[in-house]
């Protein structure tokens, strides 16, 4: 067979003196699949994280016309299973990959529409941008999803929506696909063409159960891998973000720092992260705040619930408003602003790196 491994002899100061046995040298290598070192110890280990993907911004007032003209065009139902855009970092050569470990998609789906019930390894969530009346049902437990819930979905559980509205609904998905895809891990099957319950509860088992502060059941003390809690309400982050803010007004170290109020949701059986390789958070800044640089292993996507603010991601800068999305791609710096306040949801990959001791930051 043709061999794939080129192997390019160089005059380069760090490189072996080219010589026609050392390109004989190469050519046996590309023979035998075999590639050395010392060519590629730059790409392959460079002094600090170099990320592929690239800062980017996608403005939310550009995604949902086009989610809801796919809504007229695309239908829902097997083969696509799900009416859900993602987005394409720049710098990951058109995948559908918002970063090199994860996925991010905006899904939409119309009033009285069903997306059919399937299960996959992949861990995801849903969290809800625009409007309400869409249940998602997981293992026959139907969850409503009103703007501003965070709904997360550990892998291989069954799941389906419907919408019980007279309205369309948006929201935006966040899954590990790209870190399974690349690790040959993925697992995909499909189940009915519709939920198996139409009923419309309130509150979900899951919240019955699981969302009283402090409290847990004592026929659940084992912990679980990922959270059984199948919906985080606004009102509660809502309320846990404003009551830092107070204190903090009152002279009380309540915020991560001045102006700055932020949550991370959590797996109330561990009090770990919701998901195993995906953490996710809420951050609100207060009016005239400025953030210090973070700078982390790993990448994240935000995205704007509310307010308008400017962005720095490495030497890129945007200015923000609701809805819109941006990512930060590994070891790239981030700093916000905002004059008026500002909301954001925030999901990244941290859980992947602190398991394996490379979360290094500066």
């Amino acid at each position: 067979m043709d061999s794939p491994v080129r192997i390019a002899a160089t005059d380069a100061p760090d490189q072996p003196d080219r010589t026609p046995e050392l390109e004989a040298l190469y050519r046996g290598f590309a023979e035998e699949l075999l590639v050395p070192l010392w060519t590629e110890i730059g790409d392959l280990m460079p002094s600090q994280p170099a990320s592929r993907a690239l800062p980017h911004r996608w403005r939310w007032r550009a995604l949902l016309p086009m989610a809801e003209q796919a809504g007229n065009l695309v239908p829902v139902g097997r083969g696509g299973e799900r009416r859900a855009i993602a987005l394409a970092n720049p710098g990951l050569a058109g995948r559908p990959f918002v970063t090199p470990t994860l996925w991010a998609a905006i899904q939409y789906l119309n009033p009285r529409e069903d997306a059919p019930v399937h299960r996959h390894t992949q861990n995801a969530f849903r969290f809800v941008v625009e409007g309400e009346g869409v249940w998602t049902v997981v293992d026959g437990d139907p969850v409503a999803m009103r703007r501003g819930d965070f709904l997360p979905q550990a892998g291989w559980h069954w799941h389906g929506h419907h919408n019980r509205s007279d309205g369309p609904m948006a929201w935006i998905d966040g899954l590990d696909i790209p870190f399974q895809y690349y690790g040959d891990a993925t697992f995909f099957e499909f189940g009915p063409d519709e939920v198996d319950t139409r009923d419309d509860p309130a509150l979900s088992r899951s919240e019955r159960l699981w969302a009283h502060p402090g409290l847990r059941p004592l026929t659940h003390l084992r912990p679980t891998p990922a959270t059984p809690l199948l919906a985080y309400r606004w009102e509660h982050t809502d309320r846990a973000l404003a009551e830092q803010l107070a204190m903090e007004a009152e002279g009380y170290p309540a915020t991560v720092e001045p102006g700055h109020a932020a949550v991370r949701y959590t797996n109330p059986t561990t009090g770990g992260d919701v998901l195993p390789t995906i953490r996710t958070e809420f951050h609100r800044l207060a009016a005239g705040t400025s953030t210090g640089q973070r700078r982390a292993v790993g990448s994240s996507v935000f995205q704007v619930f509310d307010g308008t603010g400017e962005v720095t991601v490495g030497t890129e800068r945007w200015t923000v408003d609701r809805g819109d999305l941006f990512v930060v791609p590994s070891w790239h710096p981030l700093t916000l602003a905002t004059e008026t306040g500002m909301d954001l949801f925030t999901f990244g990959d941290a859980p992947i790196f602190e398991r394996l001791n490379l979360e290094g930051r500066a």
